[in-house]
């Protein structure tokens, strides 16, 4: 045997060792602490949403209706405080979505500027979700814990707790420890005999996460349903046909291609968004505002189902998907696809939200197509645009069939093929050519100081 091979340490040992158990009993405590924190941010983020677009225009006087004007400035100040968290404070503002999800560890330092950033991106109704600021948020307080707690900490200890925070605060907005767990093995690409090891203390931390996400509601009488993601409304679907096979196919081709352009676009007018941010992103949410103001204008729904995230309009988009013509689906594809391209581009948030809810619309428009129901077109909308964006096909069958659950299991097939279709398909076209328009170098920022290397397989962050 090697000395490599000797002084490599065996995970089941290390499961085994007294040290790992106080391990687990930290992380149940540590998973508790921070899932109050994630929950803290989420109810935040939703009371300043209400705040600012329900309360706000009556407190103004505007009692019938809120004029166009509100949304414009709503949203250039969004990226003003967008601008000034990436600007002024250390880490940017955190993760840039137009690269997709990519869970990874955030220094403490920089807590406070992803905090603001994701602050004024979602509560100014920005197309963007709160999963990826979670992430940095458990990770980063991990981070700060265990390095209070031990200043010599092993790396290794350090990201296992900034794993448990992850695991935690993922729980709380999928509602689930299973969903959480699933995502963030894929992401990281965690495996061997090591997962073990990260996965244990993860998936206490991700219990606890559901537990606060279950009891909040009765314990402090706030509603968690704003934004816990919970199974849709469909008609039960038994057992799919062969026309609905072909169906799924298409669709998932084609949600695949639309969201392999939205992100290819998203890439493009990232720099141009990185140039003089104080004049660009108040101008991007001025964009942002004038395509929810013009679809409105067009159809008779609300700017809100082109701002946020989709994620609160999720349900009763496919509940009401009855009362939508076609226009109204294809004008809600196009201007919520647009404006989400300006938001992945230069805002802070995460993809994963607007990607389930344009995967809805598609499979609600889908579902007009002759043999192709509503259950089983929306299932394959959204675990497509979901292996779409994010490049994760486990994680969106995973979700796509939770989501779908009340319906019975007829649409779990379907749900399978359309997101192994949309994946393959999306990793066809990103081999195709390189990104769209000439390359353009981002205007040089402040030198962030790097963090130690981490484990194998684990991403870090600043």
């Amino acid at each position: 045997m090697s000395d490599d091979s000797a002084a490599a340490p065996d995970p089941v040992a290390t499961i085994r060792s007294r040290a790992y158990v106080k391990l687990l009993v930290f992380a149940a405590i540590f998973g508790l602490a921070v899932s109050f924190a994630a929950w803290g941010f989420l109810e935040l983020v939703h009371q300043i949403q209400v705040g600012v677009f329900q309360h706000l225009p009556g407190d103004l006087g505007y009692h019938h209706g809120t004029p166009n004007w509100f949304y414009l400035v709503v949203l250039a100040i969004a990226g003003l405080l967008v601008a000034a968290a990436i600007l002024l404070l250390p880490g940017r503002g955190g993760h840039v979505p137009a690269d997709g999800l990519q869970p990874g560890v955030t220094e403490p330092s920089a807590l406070p500027g992803v905090i603001l950033a994701a602050l004024a991106t979602l509560g100014g109704g920005v197309v963007l979700g709160p999963e990826a600021p979670l992430l940095a948020l458990g990770g980063g307080l991990g981070l700060f814990v265990v390095r209070r707690a031990r200043g010599g900490a092993p790396q290794s200890a350090q990201m296992v707790v900034a794993a448990t925070g992850s695991f935690a605060c993922m729980s709380m907005i999928f509602n689930s420890p299973l969903i959480a767990a699933i995502i963030l093995i894929e992401a990281t690409g965690l495996g061997g005999p090591t997962l073990p090891v990260i996965l244990l203390p993860g998936l206490i931390g991700a219990a606890t996460g559901s537990l606060i996400s279950i009891g909040m509601g009765s314990w402090t009488g706030l509603n968690t349903s704003a934004y816990s993601l919970g199974a849709v409304s469909l008609p039960h679907l038994a057992r799919p046909d062969v026309a609905e096979f072909g169906w799924t196919i298409a669709l998932a081709i084609a949600i695949a291609v639309v969201g392999f352009t939205i992100m290819r676009c998203a890439k493009t007018l990232q720099p141009v968004l990185e140039w003089r941010r104080w004049l660009t992103l108040p101008a991007g949410g001025l964009a942002i505002a004038g395509l929810a103001i013009a679809f409105s204008s067009s159809t008779d729904k609300g700017t809100g189902q082109v701002l946020f995230s989709g994620q609160d309009a999720l349900g009763s988009l496919v509940s009401g998907a009855g009362s939508w013509s076609i226009k109204a689906l294809v004008l809600l594809l196009v201007f919520k696809g647009l404006a989400w391209i300006v938001s992945l581009a230069g805002f802070r948030g995460g993809p994963t939200f607007p990607a389930l809810f344009l995967g809805a619309a598609a499979g609600v428009l889908a579902s007009h197509l002759p043999g192709f129901a509503p259950t089983a077109a929306v299932a394959v909308g959204m675990s497509a645009g979901l292996a779409t964006i994010l490049k994760l096909p486990l994680s969106a069958m995973v979700i796509g069939v939770l989501l779908t659950s009340s319906s019975g299991a007829g649409a779990a097939p379907l749900i399978v093929v359309g997101a192994v279709v949309a994946y393959v398909t999306r990793i066809a076209l990103d081999g195709l050519k390189p990104p769209i328009g000439p390359a353009r170098e981002a205007p040089a920022e402040p030198e962030r100081p790097k963090p130690a290397a981490a484990e194998p397989g684990i991403a870090v962050r600043t």
